[in-house]
């Protein structure tokens, strides 16, 4: 059979993609996107352990008792860096290409990281954490917008998972090494016995955002890899380079079986029909202005509305965790080893969690997995406060916690890329998501303050309490879950 059309037109190019049932770009590929994401979620959490030696080091009376005090300022800042960059430079890659933009961004945050690295006082390090949010901004917008548009229909939000497997990696290592460079050798369980930091070793905080420089060049280079989306080329006219595209994955994907007739995978839905219900409001074939394109269309400026809201609220339970657990758990009186430990061992329920789910998040319906998470995370909240002295117990709260805190991350970035259009989809996913991080930054500065005032229990549970609020706002969006692209955002 044929695996192209005769005529090229964007239609056509985006049927052939939507009959394809399997990944059908170079395995590598989903490697190269990830070591890009595990390199992210690397510098999001190598400040959770880390920060108390970086604030003793720095901040002149800083004691790991008060690192707390100190750690709002730069995670903060990070955040409006991460606003800021997403917001502007995310709406580019709408213009000039996803591929393009990939490589910007991550040069960006790499530089941030080695200017981290090389930090000499609080002020600097605060620079630096912006520059390193403006980058890791925007290239987490522009992954997911990438991800969406180029995996099989019934499999987004199965590949946004398998990607963000590599981002548990980048926790874990983040978190472990901080705990191996940046705390003194203590007897397990209450710290790692072959720690290195201590008198004679007090930069392992720099060695850490050292590390991060060198795994954003190792992405930069192999990210030179990576083919433009079909969707966007066709989307901007450049039809010849989309056919070619496209043609390689349908040759790909013929090697593992039969493909169906484009024309019988772009049969037009009978119900719950978000196209017709965008014509009905004034949606728009095309934009220069993707801002324009969003906030001048009622039917998407009440997606915008929703999913800010939920994200806003989400982020401040995680954030409140990612950045700051250790942190947390020092100012309810954890000695800082074993906090570290404690939020190192979390992680682990961080990577089981993405590898689960890999498996089974297509099962489910995206906004379904949201409750689960909460739940989860509520779990681990309680048996963290109950364990008392039984470090074993903690253990087990901690992994539920990361666990619960992660799990609704991958179904939520895929669901949110999915209710926007190609023409714009990287703009709206970087404005939700980014002035979503604003609730980061009111976790980090609000919310933490009051924790040393409250129990373990009480302190841990107003954490997870905005998961919760996050989880009932979500069940007002459309289901998506292998529905077409361009059905559920015209």
């Amino acid at each position: 059979m044929s695996t192209a059309p005769t005529a090229v037109s964007a239609r056509s190019i985006n049927a052939r993609l939507d009959r394809l049932q399997v990944w059908s770009l170079s395995p590598s590929f989903i490697a190269i996107i990830g070591l890009g994401f595990l390199f992210t979620f690397y510098d999001i959490f190598d400040i959770n352990v880390s920060f108390i030696q970086t604030c003793v080091s720095l901040q002149k009376g800083c004691t790991p008792e008060t690192a707390l005090d100190a750690l709002p300022l730069p995670v903060v800042l990070n955040l409006a860096g991460y606003v800021v960059g997403t917001l502007v430079l995310s709406p580019v890659a709408d213009r000039i290409g996803r591929r393009n933009m990939l490589l910007f961004t991550m040069l960006i945050t790499g530089l941030g990281s080695l200017y981290t690295a090389f930090s000499t006082d609080y002020l600097n390090f605060t620079i630096s954490r912006i520059v390193t949010g403006i980058g890791i901004g925007a290239d987490l917008a522009i992954v997911n917008t990438y991800i969406s548009e180029v995996a099989p229909r019934r499999s987004r939000a199965k590949f946004t998972t398998v990607i963000f497997i590599m981002s548990a990696l980048g926790a874990f290592f983040g978190i472990w090494l901080g705990l191996w460079l940046t705390t003194p050798a203590t007897p397990w369980p209450l710290g790692l016995p072959f720690a290195v930091a201590g008198p004679g070793f007090e930069d392992g905080w720099r060695w850490m955002y050292g590390i991060g420089a060198i795994l954003a060049v190792v992405a930069i280079l192999l990210r030179f890899e990576l083919p433009e989306s079909a969707r966007w080329l066709a989307q901007r006219g450049r039809l010849q380079e989309a056919d070619k595209t496209v043609a390689e994955m349908e040759h790909r994907a013929l090697q593992k079986g039969p493909l169906p007739e484009p024309a019988a995978a772009a049969t037009l839905e009978t119900s719950d029909d978000a196209g017709a219900a965008a014509r009905a409001e004034g949606a728009k074939p095309s934009s220069s202005a993707p801002y324009r394109e969003l906030f001048g269309n009622p039917f998407y400026l009440k997606r915008i509305l929703l999913l800010l809201v939920m994200w806003f609220i989400g982020y401040i339970t995680v954030y409140s965790f990612a950045a700051g657990f250790t942190a947390v758990l020092t100012s309810l009186h954890y000695a800082p080893p074993e906090a570290g430990v404690i939020a190192a061992v979390g992680t682990i329920g961080f990577v089981a969690e993405a590898v689960i789910m890999s498996f089974i998040v297509e099962k489910l319906e995206r906004r379904v997995w949201l409750p689960i998470a909460a739940v989860v995370t509520l779990a681990g909240a309680f048996t963290v406060a109950l364990a008392g002295t039984d470090i074993l117990i903690a253990f087990i709260g901690a992994a539920l916690i990361f666990a619960g805190f992660n799990m609704w991350v991958s179904p939520t970035y895929a669901l949110t890329a999915e209710l926007f259009p190609t023409r714009a989809r990287t703009t709206g996913f970087a404005l939700v998501d980014g002035v979503g991080h604003i609730g980061g930054g009111i976790g980090v500065l609000a919310i933490a303050p009051l924790l040393p005032h409250l129990s373990v229990l009480w302190a841990l549970l107003l954490i997870t309490s905005f998961m919760v609020v996050s989880a009932v706002i979500v069940q007002f969006t459309p289901h998506t879950r292998n529905r077409h692209l361009d059905h559920v955002s015209p």
